[in-house]
Formats: C-alpha cells, structure tokens, sequence
C-alpha cells in the first residue's frame, strides 16, 4: 500500500491529502498543517499533519518546492528528507513528516497553513548484497541516530 494518511493529532483539521497536479508530475505536494514563521537564519520543523505507507522496498524522499528555494530564499535543513517505511506509525510521533525550512534569506518567511511547502517522491532503492539489517526502529525523527 501507497498511501498518506492524516495523523491523530490533525484529524479534526480537515487537512488534505498531497496529491500531484499536473499528469506528468513525479512529486506530491506537501503543505504545511498550521501557519508559522522563520526568522532570517532559523530552522523551523514544518509540521504537514501527515504520515506516510509505502510497500517494501520503497522510501519517500522529501525536497523543497522550487519556488521556495528561489523566491524565499528557504530550503531544506538536511538537503533532502529520507522517510523510511518503518517510521509510520512508531510510538514517538505516529510517523508525523516534518518539513526542515531553514531561511537563508534577510526577510521574515511566513508560512500559511494549507501552503505548499514541499514535494515527496516515493523511489524504489537497493541494499548491499548480504545485508542483514535486522534492528527494528525503535522511534521517531531521528532515533536511528548511534551517537
């Protein structure tokens, strides 16, 4: 199954799910769940409100909007987002996808709920022959992280 969902915390939000908007389109719009503000040279976690489900095999990789790049001058924290398939629904945050605005701009960027602020690709990828990955997530963003 390939699919968004809305997280618990939004249910009552009437939020939409991402769609793509032109036929040839690889990315689903994600938009930002609640209105917030980026100060010039601030890193704001975006909340979308929503979650993720892909098959096997699969990762959903999250990139800034075009237009967020270039007319407010904002773009992702960590350059691309990985949203693994094990992140939905684990005990932390019920795979909430944020968004990682940094504004490397000098003016304020304010974000409207309901603004497109992003894109998710769902893209098949490989691992190693031999792998034998077996440690089960044990949370939410970040929990992966052995340092």
């Amino acid at each position: 199954m390939r699919t968004f969902a809305v997280i618990r915390q939004y249910q009552d939000a009437n939020l939409p799910l991402p769609k793509r908007h032109t036929k040839e389109s690889a990315g689903y719009d994600l938009a930002a769940a609640e209105s917030c503000t980026i100060h010039p040279g601030e890193i704001c976690l975006v909340p979308t409100g929503l979650k993720a489900y892909m098959p096997q095999g699969e990762v959903l990789l999250i990139i800034i909007r075009s237009s967020w790049a270039i007319k407010k001058r904002c773009v992702l924290a960590n350059q691309v987002g990985v949203i693994d398939r094990d992140y939905v629904d684990n005990p932390d945050n019920e795979g909430h996808i944020f968004i990682p605005l940094e504004n490397r701009g000098t003016d304020l960027v304010i974000i409207q709920a309901g603004e497109r602020i992003a894109q998710g690709l769902f893209i098949p990828f490989a691992v190693t022959d031999g792998d034998d990955a077996q440690t089960p997530r044990s949370g939410g963003f970040g929990s992966t992280s052995r340092l």
